[in-house]
């Protein structure tokens, strides 16, 4: 068979593929993230946070938080400058950890954020070990995004706040044209110019797996599948007309 390409929607279900489109990014990603989410991706990322402060020190004083594809532990960086929490950060990708270990280091935080290699469809920790769960830009890169639901609601406690944060396409047609003409050309164009081109490879394949997740699993969809996976209150929040959204809910009890 042979190799599947950025452009295909497939793709975006291979860990290996995963791999070989993160590992060349993380010297800039960061910064990147920010410039080509047009300065979205820090507003998204706070809102996400929050819930998952208010969520993990409601049930623990002293909590600890799992970060799903914590990448360079942007997120986890933020809940421990949050809370007292101690954070657990795990990425399917080694280049990205590595860097997300010196950024944990810059902070001083080393005691308390821990960074660990491991699959979010799989996640090497006991049943109810966490008492908050986040994981940002996740489910699109899955074979099977209610099973992996349901192994992160496995290893989170009853009652436990779950938070991710994911691009969206923007419900509204006028939006979603903008939107549309943003990623596929602009996009990849700003990844060239900023990135190189790994940066363009990323441009080019983020908006039609965008668009190709959202055809497979619509948001109602995946509200329903958190609520299968066993999270009660679960609610959605889109952002920046549509281009992000943010969800959250509780692992409900036994």
């Amino acid at each position: 068979m042979g190799r599947r390409n950025a452009g295909d929607p497939g793709a975006t279900r291979s860990g290996h593929f995963t791999r070989e489109l993160f590992a060349p990014l993380p010297r800039r990603y960061d910064q990147l993230a920010e410039l080509l989410s047009m300065g979205q991706n820090g507003r998204w990322r706070t809102a996400l946070v929050q819930q998952i402060v208010e969520g993990s020190t409601a049930l623990s004083t002293d909590p600890v938080v799992l970060d799903v594809a914590t990448g360079t532990a942007g997120v986890a960086v933020e809940i421990a400058r949050r809370c007292q929490a101690k954070v657990v950060g795990i990425d399917i990708t080694e280049e990205m950890l590595l860097a997300g270990r010196r950024r944990v280091e810059d902070a001083g935080l080393a005691e308390r954020i821990e960074l660990v290699m491991g699959k979010a469809e799989s996640l090497p920790f006991p049943d109810a070990s966490f008492d908050a769960l986040s994981f940002t830009y996740l489910l699109r890169y899955v074979e099977d995004p209610a099973a992996t639901l349901e192994e992160l609601a496995r290893v989170v406690r009853p009652g436990a706040t779950v938070a991710s944060l994911e691009f969206l396409a923007p419900p509204n047609p006028f939006w979603r044209l903008w939107w549309w003409l943003y990623t596929r050309i602009l996009l990849p164009t700003g990844g060239l110019l900023t990135g190189g081109t790994p940066w363009a490879k990323v441009g080019r394949f983020l908006g039609p797996s965008i668009s190709e997740h959202y055809r497979r699993y619509p948001v109602a969809w995946t509200v329903e599948a958190w609520h299968k996976a066993g999270f009660e209150g679960v609610e959605a929040r889109a952002m920046s007309l549509g281009g992000g959204l943010v969800m959250w809910g509780r692992r409900r009890g036994p």
